[in-house]
């Protein structure tokens, strides 16, 4: 699920890929489900392909997710995106006890509660991976 949803660079919320074309894609606003397309330019990620820093290596940003979510019982999260950076770090060392406290910044944790909120809120919010099967000829 996470594969086909995207930040681009420049652009706030998150977004889902609709269909591709040539030199751009199409994507879905998950805040107010507007269509436009995305051109080559445009830095666009996968949430399948970030991750978080901890003391001893990444952390999938889907397996991140699915830890707030399993604190947060499904719902929305309890800290605020914009609360104090203590605040914010705190909240993270129950989602993620060894996050690497150089590496992820205030910003990082405030922007996973965003993806995080919107994520739910737009009902997106099974996180787990799913088994890609692959035929053999």
């Amino acid at each position: 699920m996470l594969k086909s949803i995207l930040s681009i660079s420049g652009k706030p919320g998150l977004f889902k890929l609709v269909s591709g074309a040539k030199n751009m894609i199409i994507v879905e606003s998950l805040v107010d489900g507007k269509r436009f397309p995305s051109h080559q330019r445009d830095k666009v990620i996968s949430l399948a392909d970030i991750a978080m820093y901890t003391e001893t290596t990444e952390v999938p940003l889907r397996e991140v997710l699915e830890k707030v979510k399993t604190l947060e019982n499904g719902a929305q999260a309890s800290v605020d995106p914009k609360a104090d950076p203590k605040v914010l770090r705190e909240w993270f060392a129950k989602v993620l006890p060894d996050f690497d406290r150089d590496r992820v910044y205030p910003t990082d944790i405030k922007k996973l509660v965003q993806w995080y909120n919107l994520l739910v809120k737009s009902g997106n919010d099974d996180f787990s991976e799913k088994e890609e099967e692959t035929t053999e000829e």
